[in-house]
């Protein structure tokens, strides 16, 4: 069955303080049509200009993500982004009051927790997936960062941080599927050296930081009580009480995982890589990320999207068949000249995949059309109906003693003429679940990976032979 686009049921609030821009910040999360996708708005600018969660308006990665549209800016989007990806929201309207999205406590939780108190609304549009096709590398040598992502049913990721630091040395984090972002990645939060504090406080960066909304990790073991009340005060967080027991963390502050801050970097790359605009299945591999090469990254994962689309979906017709034409003869009723499949490429419990050779020998191009041969409409709706009917009758025991019979055709639609010489792919889905014999299934019909046809249709399963 294929994936619906979700929303919220109702609107997210929160509200707290940027990490960088130090104002204070309320934000909603309002539910948004089907391919609304994310895009934000700041409702404290004349006209509430939007601005389109989208890798190609991002204007800065300096400790954050920040995108512009329309003559106005937001800054670190990532988390808020990662909690609706994580959670698969498809849809989502953010208003902001202010220039920043709210740091919270440094990690995509509280937007997780607040989202989920929304609720979520299912939509009627079906999830628009980019499955990849191929082996996509991309580096930086001069920064030493490297990405590589591969074909995968799911979404998984595995990062690894490297910072050659005595507290913090090479780390490794793995998400095996999205479901796993609520529990083992929501809650780890960004992270920052006392080394950086400095410089960060003095370009104008980290005015909301605080202890609560980052860990603060300490390579040295000499660092004087003088230099921490310096920086606290640089910090504007005079009254910011900080103790330090040598190399580890400030404040002594637990860690939620002993590789949280590379769980983190994970974070960060779901929530940059959701500027792609759509679901992804695939096997995302980065090594010492950062957002800066998320962001290209993901602009790479776009072009190859364009790629795939002027291509078509890809089907491996030469990997060995589920079913082969032996094995359905076995199995349906029919034979020549109204056996319309071929073989089976994969099969699914709640999907099916089948092949059917389109030649010049088969009998109905004798009439249809003399010297324009076209594959009849109503015998490619056939072919799709037997491979639906592979579907329903692989599980049975002695199938060969049931028909299947049209109960009902829907939507169905032409969309280009298959004529000899065409291999057509039938990918068909459940819609809901087998009961009382009774099989319901969509599917789409295509031709060196372009749809030519897709229709819905109900059957039932009839034991009529003995």
């Amino acid at each position: 069955m294929a994936d619906k686009q979700r929303t919220l049921k109702s609107v997210a609030v929160l509200q707290g303080v940027g990490l960088h821009t130090g104002e204070k910040v309320t934000v909603e999360i309002h539910p948004a049509p089907e391919n609304h996708g994310y895009k934000f708005q700041r409702t404290d600018i004349e006209g509430q200009p939007i601005i389109k969660a989208d890798a190609d308006l991002v204007v800065a990665t300096d400790r954050g993500t920040t995108l512009e549209q329309n003559g106005a800016r937001v800054y670190t989007t990532e988390h808020i982004l990662g909690a609706l990806y994580g959670l698969q929201v498809d849809n989502a309207l953010i208003k902001l009051d202010g220039p920043e999205v709210p740091i919270m406590d440094g990690s995509a939780l509280p937007f997780v927790e607040s989202i989920e108190n929304a609720e979520f609304q299912e939509q009627e549009a079906d999830r628009n997936y980019f499955e990849l096709n191929e082996n996509i590398p991309w580096e930086d040598l001069e920064k030493g960062i490297e990405f590589l992502a591969v074909p995968d049913k799911n979404y998984r990721i595995t990062v690894m941080v490297d910072y050659k630091s005595p507290v913090l040395g090479t780390q490794h984090a793995t998400m095996y599927n999205i479901d796993e972002f609520k529990t083992e990645i929501a809650s780890c939060r960004t992270f920052v050296f006392l080394r950086e504090l400095e410089f960060l406080a003095k370009n104008n960066l980290i005015k909301g930081g605080d202890l609560d909304n980052a860990i603060v990790l300490v390579e040295r073991d000499d660092v004087s009580q003088e230099e921490l009340d310096r920086l606290a005060k640089l910090l504007g967080k005079e009254d910011l009480k900080i103790s330090i027991d040598g190399i580890g963390v400030l404040n002594s502050t637990k860690l939620k995982f002993e590789n949280e801050p590379a769980r983190h970097k994970l974070l960060d790359i779901v929530g940059d890589l959701a500027l792609v605009g759509r679901p992804i299945k695939a096997h995302i591999l980065g090594a010492r990320p950062g957002h800066s090469g998320n962001v290209r990254f993901a602009k790479v994962l776009k072009e190859q999207i364009k790629k795939q689309e002027k291509q078509g979906k890809h089907f491996d017709l030469d990997k060995e068949p589920a079913y082969n034409i032996n094995d359905i003869e076995r199995m349906l009723p029919h034979r020549y000249p109204f056996l319309l499949v071929d073989k089976i490429l994969e099969i699914t419990e709640t999907s099916v995949i089948g092949v059917k050779n389109i030649t010049m020998n088969e009998p109905q191009f004798t009439g249809h059309f003399p010297g324009n041969p076209v594959f009849p409409g109503v015998l490619q709706i056939e072919a799709m109906a037997q491979v639906g009917g592979i579907f329903a009758l692989c599980n049975i025991e002695d199938p060969h003693l049931y028909s299947t019979y049209f109960m009902k055709i829907d939507k169905v639609k032409f969309k280009q003429k298959v004529i000899p010489g065409d291999t057509v792919v039938f990918e068909l889905f459940l819609l809901s679940p087998v009961r009382r014999g009774l099989v319901e299934m969509g599917g789409v019909a295509y031709v060196n990976g372009k749809p030519v046809m897709e229709a819905e249709m109900l059957a039932q399963i009839v034991k009529d032979k003995v």
